[in-house]
């Protein structure tokens, strides 16, 4: 269903007897929330369970009266996920789920044809999987591993879109909307070569998606086995994360005792120093794999129209990005320098 009939759907002409014959049927939201985390929403996200539906209403009668031609699922649980993202802050809300189109829309080698099946190898070569356990706060933790890449084999995009179809699959649960996750990457064996994948391009792209584009928390990225490479790729996007995500990031190096101080030694694989056993990666492939369908579904509701450009939605700063783009040229020389 696309966003210019929902929009249309949704703001019936006052006074006609038969409006709500052509309102459209929404699944009916229930939340699914432990008291707890209900408690947990409300002191950290805003959020008021006897105002929730409204809020998402707010959110919904923004999009169709600023972005009619959007092409977005309305549905109470998916405005949700971005009004949990910023807080209930409607105008920040209504940014997040109009940069999350226009990421999809601006990157086709990422999001054409986005669904498990395709990015198979990528999964079984474990470049990116979920532990089975959670951590003390509720949070899961995505473990990536870019020494698993042969970039001979296919190129850095596969990676990103076995990461992006990774969190679209943890953010449907409202605990995860709620809780956030942790990032834990292990850089053992990154080259210069490999890492000359990672672009000023990627890097832009990456950064823009995870910090303004995808309504889900990182609550921390722990690194470990990194290379000096890599503190000067850090070096380099530092300035263009946000202070609040710069500061969540945490270089172990090759110092497990540290690694264990953010996450528990008992959630991690004995590869990690942890006590839960070798790392499995089959279990999360078997269910990403096993979402096909449900991915097929939610992303057909995401209809771009073929009169607006994604460029024209995009709700950014010309000079922020300008300056983005002059100080990542510099990106490579520096690399080779730290190497």
């Amino acid at each position: 269903m696309s966003g210019d009939s929902d929009c249309t759907r949704t703001s019936p002409s006052a006074g006609s007897p038969s409006d709500n014959e052509f309102l459209p049927d929404r699944p009916k939201y229930v939340c699914s929330l432990s008291p707890d985390l209900i408690t947990k929403a409300r002191e950290e996200l805003q959020e008021k369970p006897e105002w929730r539906l409204r809020d998402v209403q707010a959110l919904r009668d923004m999009v169709c009266k600023d972005y009619p031609s959007l092409g977005t699922c309305l549905d109470d649980a998916f405005l949700l996920r971005f009004l949990r993202a910023r807080k209930f802050d409607y105008d920040r809300a209504l940014r997040l789920l109009v940069n999350y189109h226009t990421c999809r829309r601006s990157w086709p080698e990422v999001f054409d044809n986005l669904k498990p099946s395709a990015i198979k190898p990528v999964l079984e070569s474990g470049f990116v999987t979920v532990l089975p356990r959670l951590d003390p706060e509720g949070r899961h933790i995505v473990c990536i591993r870019p020494d698993r890449w042969t970039p001979s084999n296919y190129p850095i995009t596969e990676n990103i879109r076995a990461i992006y179809l990774t969190l679209e699959k943890l953010i449907q649960s409202e605990e995860t909307q709620v809780n956030g996750i942790v990032i834990l990457a292990d850089y053992k064996g990154v080259s210069l070569s490999k890492a000359s994948h990672f672009g000023p391009f990627v890097a832009k792209k990456v950064i823009g998606i995870l910090q303004d584009g995808f309504p889900i928390r990182i609550k921390a990225v722990n690194i470990i086995n990194e290379p000096r490479i890599f503190k000067g790729i850090f070096a380099i996007i530092k300035p263009f994360l946000k202070e609040k995500i710069a500061n969540r990031f945490f270089l172990h190096g090759c110092d497990l005792n540290s690694l264990h101080q953010n996450i528990p030694p008992v959630i991690l694989p004995e590869e990690y120093g942890g006590t839960s056993g070798k790392l499995d990666i089959s279990a999360w492939n078997e269910l990403l794999l096993a979402s096909e369908e449900d991915f097929l579904h939610d992303f057909s509701q995401l209809v771009f129209p073929c009169d607006s450009s994604p460029h024209d939605m995009l709700v950014s700063g010309d000079a922020e990005e300008k300056q983005c783009d002059d100080s990542l040229r510099g990106m490579k020389p520096q690399l080779y320098y730290c190497y």
